[in-house]
């Protein structure tokens, strides 16, 4: 509320009477409805309503009442709707003022809206499911959904009526604020078998006139209880089975029924013990009723069996009865085989006419019924014969394979001659035992395999598998790897083979660059005394991985010189400047060069073959370029992932050397690189020169030393032993070294490397050098082949030294070259 208002109204409760009027009307009523005449109410004239400027002040309660001054009376404004207005709340009252002017006034107003049945009882689902045993006791309480209705008083909820009640009836509680919850009360039981689902009809209804009702449907679903039995549709059953029926004949079959539903419904048959042995003579199917024959029936011995069975559900409730079962007579005395001897177990290789097994036949019947014939299943390698009266033979035929049949079923039939003819018959299985008549058979007649190089080393390559026809430990078979090398070195060093599995393994990671493939034997053996074996022969190849970037050939990348290729400043579009040349060793598509511009001094005047390499002009050459161009070449493969190498070509736009000499030389060097560079040589050279000096005093005074030596032994008298240390041989008389090395020399393309390789042990190509020789190695090791006795000194410690001298001074001059190669 406004302050001014406030203030207003303030004023006038000083100022004027707080005379009040209540009218009362029903809601719904429609726009412009007449509410009560103010003007006579109040006692005032249309004409104080006009020059009081009446108005009507309703506040915070709804601009539902208006005034017509000119006729002083109040009227609808908005339709009004009681349950939007008061809700549940009753009485519903709405409160305004009248205020006039000149002088002020105001009067009170009350309307009380009175309710109008226009609701009628709602429930929220039109559905409701309830899930009740037919166990449920007498008096079982069950709450129902409640109704809403939006009116009041006797128009409100005044009563349910449920349809039918046959079963239930309805129940009244009451809660707090006056509300009622309605139940639904148990008092007759359910019987699932008579009605498994009931509908009910749940109607609320107000007090209104007319009267208002809704209703909602009740769905109860009645759930099975235990409380029927089992019932036989007989208590005897009777039926006949012919003697010597086989097992498994259908005797006959009983019926039960229950009116329960699901599990307690549901009937399980079982066979009752007897005296007589029915129970194990007789089976029953629990869940059909059926009764077939478990065992075997002789009228001989007993004509008739009494089975006593029983019906139960899973509730526990039970019903019996009895099965009469009459045994029918036949010619049943059918011969009788007893199996006398027999082998289970032959040998494959047995000869023809071996006997296996002795039968003997008894038949109790008498004359011709007694008369037996046999004979087997026509298997070729085995035949039958009588050997005396009511004994017969089964002996081979011919001779046996295990791998074509390693186990034989002799079925044996014996018939008398009785009309009409009874038989009976026997199986015999014989095992063949195996013998080893058969190799290792591969798969295939030759493997190809396939292996990536740079493999980790014990990886699985492949598998070769083999089979033996034979059984157990002859058809075990195990896999050798045959002797043989590749390139002069052993197969077993580039793979290996699992004995029990047939898996290759590599040894060593491949290099497809120095080997593509190559070829060796598998042989598979049988554990078979003796074994057996045979040959495969594997293929291996090396498939190539981009383990090598491209190598640029031309243009040559110095250290220390600037290399420019010229071109005139004449030149056309197109002008073949120079071409990047490079290889890769790789194969396939890992050797597919392509060639692209990576950084140039001037982009738009120089292009590069993506495919030949070849770097030519893309303009024409002006005298703006610049003299001095520098272009980075990036050359890469085509594996994956792909592999690179850059080059930096060095480019003059002049037309003449002298011009391109004078710009060129001023190219930037890496000065204290090369600083660095020189005083490291001066270095090493002046360390190689101090060692070399004070070598050769060493060798000279060794020399001298031994020259003493030997004179003083001249002069002796004694007789001269040479010395020979333990574990030491004087070879050919090159000296007292356990061994006899080779060394070889070898010196790349670049005079700054090297490589020195020692050869193995050996009495041959020995090279010996003599210090005070003057010839080239090779001539010492041509001319002087062994060592004079007399250069060789008794005592071993000056030996090694020399030797160890000699060693150093040879590695001196070796690296002496490449010393002053770098000054």
């Amino acid at each position: 509320m406004r302050r001014p208002e406030l203030s207003l109204i303030f004023l006038l409760c000083f100022c004027s009477a707080s005379d009040q009027v209540s009218y009362s009307i029903p809601e719904e009523m429609p726009k412009g409805s007449f509410v009560g005449d103010i003007a006579q109410d109040l006692g005032l004239d249309a004409k104080r309503l006009k020059s009081g400027k009446a108005r009507v002040y309703t506040g915070e309660n709804g601009d539902y009442i208006e005034m017509d001054k000119e006729r002083g009376i109040l009227l609808i404004k908005e339709r009004i709707d009681r349950e939007v207005v008061c809700a549940l709340t009753t009485p519903c009252t709405l409160r305004f003022q009248i205020i006039l002017e000149n002088p002020m006034e105001f009067y009170s107003i009350t309307v009380d809206v009175v309710d109008v049945n226009d609701n009628a009882p709602l429930f929220k689902r039109n559905e409701m499911k309830l899930r009740i045993s037919e166990s449920a006791a007498i008096g079982s309480v069950f709450a129902l959904e409640q109704a809403v209705d939006l009116d009041v008083g006797k128009n409100g909820l005044q009563n349910y009526v449920l349809n039918p009640t046959n079963n239930f009836v309805l129940n009244w509680q009451s809660q707090s604020e006056g509300r009622k919850v309605v139940e639904m009360v148990l008092q007759k039981p359910l019987d699932r078998e008579i009605m498994d689902r009931l509908s009910l009809s749940l109607t609320a209804v107000d007090g209104g006139d007319p009267q208002l009702s809704g209703s909602i449907l009740i769905n109860v679903d009645v759930l099975d209880s235990n409380d029927n039995a089992p019932v036989f549709s007989q208590k005897i059953y009777k039926c006949t089975l012919t003697e010597n029926s086989p097992a498994g004949t259908i005797v006959t079959k009983v019926h039960a029924s229950d009116k329960d539903e699901g599990s307690n419904g549901k009937i399980t048959f079982a066979l009752l013990s007897s005296v007589d042995g029915a129970s194990e003579i007789f089976q029953i199917n629990k869940e059909t009723g059926e009764i077939r024959l478990a065992g075997s029936v002789d009228y001989e011995k007993k004509r008739e069996f009494e089975i006593h069975i029983q019906a139960s559900d899973e509730g526990g409730l039970y019903d019996s009865s009895k099965i009469v079962v009459e045994i029918l007579d036949i010619n049943d005395n059918i011969p009788a085989i007893n199996i006398m001897s027999k082998s289970s177990i032959v040998k494959e290789d047995m000869q023809p006419g071996t006997v296996v097994t002795i039968i003997n036949i008894q038949d109790p019947d008498s004359g011709e019924n007694g008369k037996v014939q046999c004979e087997i299943n026509k298997i070729n390698e085995f035949s039958i014969s009588s050997t005396s009266n009511n004994f017969f033979s089964i002996m081979t035929d011919s001779e046996l394979d295990r791998e074509t049949a390693s186990e034989y079923n002799i079925t044996v039939t014996c018939s008398d001659e009785g009309v009409p003819s009874l038989s009976s018959s026997v199986t015999l299985t014989l095992q063949i035992s195996d013998v080893n008549d058969n190799a290792p058979v591969f798969e295939r007649s030759s493997y190809e395999a396939y292996i990536v190089e740079n493999n980790t080393p014990g990886v699985s390559i492949f598998t070769v598998k083999a089979t033996d026809a034979d059984w157990k430990q002859n058809a075990r078979v195990s896999y050798i790897l045959e002797d043989s090398s590749v390139n002069g070195v052993p197969v077993s060093s580039y793979v290996s083979v699992s004995a029990d599995s047939g898996v290759i393994h590599a040894v060593r990671s491949f290099d497809y660059e120095q080997i593509k493939d190559f070829r060796f034997c598998v042989k598979a053996q049988d554990g078979g005394s003796p074994p057996l074996s045979s040959n495969v022969s594997v293929n291996i190849q090396i498939q190539d991985q981009n383990d090598n970037p491209p190598q640029v050939l031309y243009p040559v990348q110095t250290a220390g010189s600037v290399v420019a290729e010229m071109v005139p400043r004449s030149a056309d579009v197109g002008y073949l400047v120079t071409k990047v040349v490079a290889v890769d060793v790789d194969s396939g598509q890992n050797a597919w060069l392509s060639y692209k511009l990576q950084k140039a001094t001037d982009r738009a005047l120089f292009e590069v073959g993506s495919q030949n390499g070849e770097i030519r002009t893309v303009r024409q050459v002006t005298e703006k370029d610049l003299l001095k161009q520098r272009l980075t070449v990036i050359v890469e493969d085509n594996g994956q992932p792909s592999r690179s190498a850059t080059v930096i070509v060095n480019v003059a736009v002049a037309d003449s050397f002298p011009e391109v000499l004078s710009e060129f030389s001023d190219f930037p060097h890496d000065k204290d690189y090369n600083d660095n560079l020189t005083f490291y040589l001066v270095l090493a050279l002046a360390v190689v020169s101090f060692l070399f000096i004070t070598c050769l005093v060493v060798i000279i005074s060794v020399k001298i030393y031994r020259w003493r030596q030997s004179r003083i032994l001249y002069h002796s008298s004694l007789p001269v032993i040479p010395y020979y240390p333990p574990r030491y041989s004087d070879t050919l008389g090159t000296g007292t070294l356990p061994h006899t090395y080779n060394y070889e020399v070898c010196r790349t393309t670049d005079s700054r490397k090297s490589d020195c390789k020692f050869g193995r042990a050996g009495s041959q190509n020995v090279l010996i050098m003599d210090p005070s020789s003057t010839g080239t190695m090779h001539n010492l090791a041509s001319s002087s082949p062994v060592l004079s006795p007399s250069s060789i000194h008794p005592h071993p410690f000056s030996r090694r030294m020399t030797i160890h001298v000699l060693q150093f001074c040879r590695y001196s001059f070796h690296f002496m070259p490449i010393l002053l190669l770098g000054l």
